[in-house]
């Protein structure tokens, strides 16, 4: 940039600096300039005649020019107020001082010779013309909603799988904080421990396997370290040498896990007996689509679960979420995972049968729609053995819809998503503004609609309601 050119008069002693002055005497010269008079006549000093004078003829119509309210690089007269030239208005379109003025020449500024006005809106992709469509703005309107839908998945899904810690390093020092476990699972004591670098600390957990229990297969524990983060795949940082901690209540050399968990899902089907059935049965399907989502990355990778058990499946509560919301469901039991043999799509669907009629129990009463729905899914993955994918999906529209009423009528799916998705964004806006933050089942429903196709809702309630 050129520097500042002096000025041609240098400011008195009372003369404020050039910024001030520029400031206010421009913003007060132009108010003189702008307001007329009361009488809307030319000032004099000279007093007035006694003879009565005819009155002046009408001013002539004058355009108002615009004004710099700050000075320019390169002043070099002491009027504060450059004019610029007219700028040629919009073809097809008025300004705000036309129609306020209503001016009878705005109904022809657009010229048969000059090209229609079409520049693009950049928040929604429209020109004018499209305007007249209503297709075209419902179009617009949908993929803005999708847009803003998937923003809100990946905002949640940072603030959820955030601030996990990295790999450990040799400079690394850790503190255990408990000599007892936190957590007891079918193969695995877990205890709580602070990993200290300089200022910097992380909680994890160590995962020390319990004695007698089955020797780990080697080819899952590799699969547990090769797999990127995943929100229901237990994470690994690393191994605890032996030695590390002389007070530790074990021997040997330890792996140490991003997530410290709370406790297993055989330990809250227990505590959890007592709640409403409309409450327990939803999440329980919560519990079951988190399952899914981790069986559905197993098989991805070539991999299966041998064993499905309860005690080896872990809960830990989502970062940044209440307390009284849905827990976070890990899948922790890598020793037991092994290749999966080809052409078996569905060698979960056995198990997954089993676990929801362990999770529901013969004491609860299928009066919820939820948990008939979870008892109709259990009797489908025992019959068509679907992947974990395509059972992920039934889950979904079980939780979030449509319902089966929908498919009985033949009603179109896409319409259905659509209002499906302008019925979260208002939800999620309202909540919003009274201060709600969003939860981990606002995720999970973000990341169905994200998603869902017309197609795959209807494969979705073909296994749920076929």
């Amino acid at each position: 940039m050129s520097n500042l050119e002096p000025p041609t008069k240098m400011p008195g002693a009372n003369t404020p600096t050039c910024s001030a002055q520029h400031t206010y005497s421009n913003l007060g010269e132009v108010r003189t300039h702008l307001l007329p008079s009361k009488a809307c006549r030319p000032r004099t000093s000279e007093p007035p005649a006694t003879d009565p004078q005819p009155l002046p003829p009408p001013l002539p119509k004058k355009t108002l020019t615009r004004t710099h309210s700050l000075p320019t690089h390169k002043a070099s007269s002491p009027s504060l107020t450059r004019a610029r030239p007219p700028r040629k208005p919009l073809v097809g379109s008025r300004s705000v001082d036309e129609s306020q003025a209503g001016d009878d020449r705005a109904g022809s500024a657009q010229s048969p010779a000059e090209p229609p006005f079409s520049s693009l809106d950049t928040e929604l992709g429209l020109s004018l013309q499209d305007l007249h469509h209503p297709e075209a703005v419902h179009a617009a309107l949908e993929a803005r909603q999708l847009e803003g839908l998937r923003a809100v998945h990946a905002r949640l899904h940072t603030r959820l799988l955030g601030g996990r810690p990295g790999p450990c390093r040799p400079d690394h020092g850790f503190r255990l904080l408990d000599s007892s476990p936190c957590v007891e699972s079918g193969d695995a004591l877990y205890y709580r421990l602070v990993r200290v670098h300089e200022e910097a600390w992380h909680l994890l957990a160590a995962k020390v396997p319990k004695p007698g229990a089955e020797e780990p297969h080697p080819w899952g524990l590799e699969l547990q370290v090769s797999l990127l983060p995943h929100f229901n795949l237990q994470g690994l940082c690393g191994l605890l040498p032996e030695g590390a901690l002389p007070e530790a209540p074990w021997s040997g050399c330890v792996a140490l896990v991003a997530e410290v968990p709370e406790l297993t899902v055989a330990q809250w089907l227990v505590e959890a007996g007592a709640q409403p059935p409309e409450e327990f049965t939803k999440t329980v399907a919560l519990l079951l689509l988190q399952l899914s989502a981790a069986l559905e990355r197993l098989e991805a990778q070539g991999a299966a679960l041998a064993q499905l058990r309860l005690e080896n499946l872990l809960l830990v509560a989502p970062r940044g979420c209440m307390a009284t919301g849905p827990p976070r469901l890990l899948l922790a039991d890598f020793g037991h995972v092994r290749p999966r043999p080809p052409g078996t799509p569905g060698i979960h669907a056995r198990q997954l049968g089993r676990l929801f009629r362990e999770l529901l129990g013969p004491g609860v009463p299928l009066a919820t729609p939820v948990a008939a729905g979870l008892e109709r899914l259990a009797a489908q993955l025992t019959r068509v053995w679907p992947s974990a994918a395509r059972t992920r999906s039934a889950l979904q529209a079980l939780l979030w819809g449509p319902g089966p009423e929908l498919r009985s009528h033949g009603a179109p799916l896409g319409s259905w998503l659509r209002v499906r998705r302008t019925m979260l964004v208002l939800h999620l806006a309202e909540r919003a503004v009274g201060g709600e933050v969003p939860g981990l089942e606002d995720w999970l429903c973000c990341e169905y609609l994200t998603e869902a196709t017309a197609a795959s809702v209807d494969l979705a309630l073909s296994l749920l309601w076929d």
